[in-house]
């Protein structure tokens, strides 16, 4: 056993016996959330695109020119393709076994290390097939190669067939994957068709040589039953859907596809942007089609290429101003879409969020600037327009600051903070905080357990309104959330400017029951549909405060739920006596020693930022309508589709 708190082994009863070594597949199943980001409905439907993603490959390396997506009747889906078909001969390390079932039975196993088999994949690190069939209570794998038909069968990682050759495919080739996820691992969650329908359109878009064909036999009454995509203009015809109709100002976006030839290394970068003023701005990246929401290298790239471009434009037509556009100024307002295609990508993590390729910042920046200088130079109209735009948007944002920063120095003397607010002695927003908590009692406990230089607190009165299921009108007479915008010094909706925001992280802080979710669902709805740039430029975030504290003897730990104090309890906290158990009704309970330890403390709390997870723009939108807006029947249908997922409240 381990002393939790130390760290420390104890000697009693910690030795070799007590080092398990778990199996690839069993260590999968297990530990999901080390592979596929956990058990959620995020982490179901990116098993799917893990076996997308290796069709895809296969198209991009030329040796596909269709991907079929099936979604059947009892939550099975088929992906096929018409590939070269996975290799089906003894492998030469173990020849008792097969290619395919090395593939499918092994963790980092694959055709991707070398490069050989692909110049560019989204398939990395060989887990993807043997992570999906581990989590699988039953996968088929068919492949067509060679003019015969191979089939294998399993379960949860394990073989129930061997490998058999069904017969003859004259007119067959490829690869073809059906599986269905094992409930034992996401419980109810089922794969939605509507999900799967974006997700399968999306990678066409991404590949302008590829034809997706989907198919489903669930009707949920939106996804038609049969379609086929095939995209020749790409990213820029994504865009102009994206921004469906939006006026612009270039009338057609920039957009374009370069190889990195001049790099001598395989690959290539696409590209599709534009600027409007009817909406919030949107950055959508991927690296070989793999979805990347949380940027990275190529990113960075890009931006780095589009400022430099349109500052250098502005100095060619005497244009002072634009020296004084920065990044933030050129994401206001843009709608841009950008997909590399790399060898050897590096990612952080398994689910690929984030892009870390050093060299693929540099060139893309090279790649896409040329052609942005060309681009701009040849439509004088929609640059001039652009760089018009972008100038503006800098000097509103450099006053902005200005006042921001008088405001902020001149907010006590003035008395314009609201309500009761306590506010931080910081006079700039770098690295300050503003704990949003519920009442007064706990704003009580925060209030001493704060840091006064950097952490601010408002205590909320009761649940804040509903702000899709009211009038426009009581948005402005509605005291917290006036309260709120004043404390946030910002403005609602198309008034909000995110430079004058006045806190560097604002931090939901709510006790962990239902009434304290309900009121953090209700805070996050409001910012999502009144202050959304905030919570793409990462300010929004949700504490978690524990639910139970255990004690025993001299120690001392904290669990967030019933699953973590059960687990404690069963080892033992390696204190001496009888464990304590305190259970936190409110975060009003909790001293200030609690709450700073568990909560509010940057060294020793958890936080989870909050941030959009969409498919394609407009998807959390529809969702968030869904639950919270004004139509209670569509409420009531999304409780009778999931009240089956629930089968416990710890009430």
């Amino acid at each position: 056993m381990t002393d939790l708190l130390s760290g420390t082994p104890t000697p009693s009863d910690y030795d070799a016996s007590s080092i398990q070594v778990l199996e690839d597949m069993e260590h999968v199943r297990l530990r999901p959330g080390m592979y596929i980001g956990g058990k959620d409905d995020r982490a179901l439907h990116h098993m799917v695109a893990e076996i997308i993603d290796n069709s895809m490959d296969e198209a991009v390396a030329g040796h596909a020119t269709w991907i079929e997506v099936e979604l059947h009747e009892n939550g099975h889906v088929s992906v096929r393709d018409n590939g070269r078909g996975i290799p089906v001969g003894p492998h030469p390390k173990d020849p008792e076994k097969s290619a395919l079932e090395i593939i499918f039975c092994t963790l980092n196993a694959g055709g991707k290390f070398s490069g050989d088999s692909y110049e560019t994949s989204g398939g990395l690190h060989g887990v993807g097939s043997s992570v999906v069939n581990a989590l699988s209570d039953h996968l088929r794998v068919e492949v067509a190669r060679n003019r015969e038909l191979f089939a294998m069968e399993f379960a949860r990682g394990v073989p129930q067939t061997k490998l058999e050759k069904i017969g003859a495919a004259p007119n067959r080739r490829g690869t073809a994957v059906t599986f269905h996820p094992d409930e034992e691992i996401f419980g109810s969650l089922k794969l939605k068709p509507a999900r799967l329908f974006k997700m399968a359109r999306s990678k066409a878009y991404l590949f302008s040589g590829v034809e997706i064909r989907w198919k489903t036999a669930i009707d949920d009454g939106e996804t038609p039953r049969e379609a086929t995509f095939h995209f020749p203009g790409g990213l820029s015809d994504y865009l102009t859907e994206a921004l469906g109709g939006a006026t612009t100002y270039a009338d057609a976006p920039f957009a374009g596809s370069v190889s990195f030839e001049k790099f001598k290394v395989p690959g290539k970068v696409e590209w599709a942007i534009n600027w409007t003023p009817s909406r919030d701005g949107f950055i959508q990246s991927y690296c070989n089609t793999v979805p990347t929401p949380e940027g990275g290298t190529h990113e960075a790239g890009f931006w780095a290429a589009i400022l430099k471009g349109i500052k250098a434009y502005g100095e060619l037509v005497n244009n002072k101003k634009a020296s004084t556009i920065t990044r933030e100024d050129l994401t206001t307002g843009a709608g841009a879409l950008v997909s590399c295609f790399i060898r050897e990508p590096e990612f952080v993590g398994q689910t690929k969020d984030r892009l870390a390729t050093v060299e693929a910042q540099r060139m893309v920046e090279n790649s896409v600037r040329d052609h942005f200088d060309n681009w701009l130079a040849a439509d004088t109209k929609s640059a001039g327009a652009i760089l018009d735009f972008l100038v503006l948007r800098a000097e509103e944002r450099l006053r902005r600051r200005q006042e921001k920063e008088t405001a902020r120095k001149t907010a006590t003397k003035k008395l314009r903070l609201p309500g009761k607010l306590v506010d931080c002695s910081a006079t700039s927003r770098d690295g300050t905080e503003l704990f949003i908590v519920e009442g007064d009692s706990a704003g009580g406990s925060a209030k001493m357990a704060r840091d006064r230089k950097t952490q601010a607190l408002l205590p909320l009165r009761g649940k804040i309104l509903n702000v899709l299921g009211a009038a426009s009108s009581k948005l402005g007479s509605n005291a917290e959330i006036s309260d709120l915008t004043q404390a946030l010094g910002v403005g609602l909706g198309t008034k909000f400017n995110l430079d004058d925001l006045r806190y560097d992280k604002v931090i939901i802080m709510t006790d962990a029951d239902v009434d304290g979710a309900h009121i953090a669902a209700l805070l996050m709805t409001f910012f999502y549909t009144q202050m959304r740039p905030m919570i793409d430029a990462g300010h929004l975030y949700l504490a978690c405060p524990p639910l139970f504290r255990l004690t025993q003897g001299a120690k001392r730990v904290y669990c967030l739920d019933e699953v973590e104090k059960n687990t404690l309890m069963e080892a033992g906290l390696g204190g001496k006596g009888k464990i304590d158990v305190s259970r936190f009704k409110g975060l009003g309970e909790m001293d200030a020693k609690d709450l700073k330890d568990t909560t509010m403390n940057p060294a020793t709390r958890k936080l989870i930022r909050v941030s959009i997870d969409e498919d394609e723009p407009g998807e959390t939108g529809d969702l968030v309508e869904r639950l919270m807006g004004k139509k209670p029947e569509m409420r009531f249908q999304y409780i009778q589709e999931n009240a089956r997922f629930v089968e416990e409240l710890d009430v």
